[in-house]
């Protein structure tokens, strides 16, 4: 992460004809928000005195509270590559502050720092988070809306021409080098239309920043080449769903905490990972937050329905990659893109502290494949399933008080009033297959 001062990007504006300044945030749907201002407010931007309507934001605040600060983190600095019209446009991640100079708790950037402090209190440096998002690209129409048609037939690691978004994957990872990202492997994915591109592992907070970077990447280079990208785990039915694996690893300085002398899972490696089964259930409302992130977890398409954790399958929630000392890490596989990775990081980094702090039993590894299993089977092993729906997965969490503490009492309250209405909208939306399978038999 490159360190710059007021007087860098100050320079850098006059060097480089930056005309405007958008200032990000996110709301707790994880939904990038922005302020866009000229280049003329740049000494108010610095000095942290850009206010806006907080009353406005999803999650945030009541309005009889609304204003909110701007404190923009000069370490994100960057100028974006492309709309150079009307001059370049640069970017600056802020976090959310009140007016009496304080944070604000129901930003979920400030959150995930207080979960990192903990951490650091615990006597850990840092958290390396290594996301793998997927995403896929459709057809537009006439009017640039998108269409229902998958931009190629192609599947896992296939090469162009059946692969026809390896031009915009292209696109998509010059982008994101400008922008100082360091790209390790972009590639088809399983089904038609899918697509995923890796960046190297950072630090929690430059990797939630990245995440939600990646995004806005992607959605504006497709675009670009007249298609749609999205981020929804499963807009085709009968194919595989789009994930966001969390790899991740804990750090002292340069010792990798997860590692042993042999290369194996560390005492407090099993510590951590005892925490994130233990808080599986309730971690499932956060990490696939949307309706349909239950439509892509289901047996038969590659995605974890279990818990388990397993190094020699993919069956189970957690995976040991065959890594050795500095990587070696644990990879979550139930996450999805449309969590804000924000929450679900700080959720997941709180569950292993817990783990760590506390003395909960770690399951044997699964070694064979869990979907195989019978029920009985998976019983005696002592495995269990993840929540099934959104409403399952919002009772998980009501019942974990640990992971509410994780998110504070205030994003808590806001992520319920969201998540339950959006339940509300989904009971009450008549399907197609509802029309086309009862309205004939009765």
């Amino acid at each position: 992460m490159q360190q710059y001062t007021a007087e860098d990007i100050t320079k850098i504006v006059k060097e480089e004809n930056v005309e405007f300044i958008c200032l990000m945030f996110t709301d707790i749907n994880g939904i990038i928000k922005n302020v866009e201002v000229p280049v003329s407010q740049l000494d108010k931007v610095l000095a942290n005195k850009i206010t806006f309507d907080g009353s406005s934001i999803d999650g945030f605040t009541r309005i009889e509270e609304s204003d909110m600060l701007l404190h923009p983190d000069l370490s994100t600095w960057l100028i974006f590559p492309w709309g150079e019209e009307h001059g370049r446009v640069a970017r600056l991640i802020c976090d959310i502050y009140k007016t009496d100079g304080t944070p604000f708790e129901g930003d979920p950037r400030v959150n995930l720092k207080r979960i990192i402090k903990k951490m650091n209190d615990m006597g850990y440096s840092h958290f390396n988070i290594g996301p793998e998002p997927e995403f896929f690209l459709f057809n537009t129409d006439e009017h640039g809306n998108p269409t229902l048609h998958l931009n190629d037939d192609g599947s896992y690691f296939d090469f162009s021409p059946v692969d026809l978004g390896v031009n915009v994957r292209k696109d998509i990872v010059l982008a994101l080098e400008k922008m100082g990202f360091e790209v390790e492997a972009s590639h088809h994915e399983v089904a038609p239309g899918q697509q995923e591109i890796d960046f190297k592992y950072q630090d929690a907070i430059s990797a939630a920043d990245s995440i939600e970077t990646f995004k806005l990447v992607v959605k504006t280079i497709a675009k670009e080449n007249g298609l749609y990208a999205t981020f929804m785990p499963k807009p085709v039915q009968g194919i595989n769903g789009s994930g966001m694996h969390i790899n991740m690893s804990l750090f002292n300085g340069d010792d990798n905490i997860f590692d042993d002398a042999n290369d194996m899972l560390s005492h407090t490696a099993k510590k951590f990972l005892s925490g994130i089964l233990k808080h599986a259930r309730a971690l499932t409302a956060v990490n696939n937050p949307t309706v349909n992130s239950y439509k892509r977890l289901v047996p038969g398409y590659e995605a974890p329905t279990y818990i388990a954790w397993s190094s020699k399958n993919r069956s189970p929630l957690v995976r040991v990659p065959a890594a050795k000392g500095k990587s070696k890490r644990i990879e979550m596989r139930s996450v999805d893109p449309t969590t804000n990775p924000y929450l679900a990081i700080a959720c997941i980094l709180d569950a292993g502290l817990d783990g760590i702090a506390s003395d909960y039993p770690l399951m044997n590894e699964v070694k064979d494949n869990i979907y195989e299993m019978s029920e009985d089977k998976r019983r005696e092993e002592g495995i269990v399933d993840l929540p099934s729906t959104l409403h399952n997965a919002l009772k998980a969490l009501r019942k974990d008080e640990y992971v509410q503490q994780s998110l504070g009492k205030g994003l808590t309250n806001s992520f319920f009033a969201a998540k339950n209405a959006e339940w509300a909208r989904y009971q009450q939306t008549v399907s197609q297959w509802e029309r086309d399978t009862y309205m004939s038999q009765y």
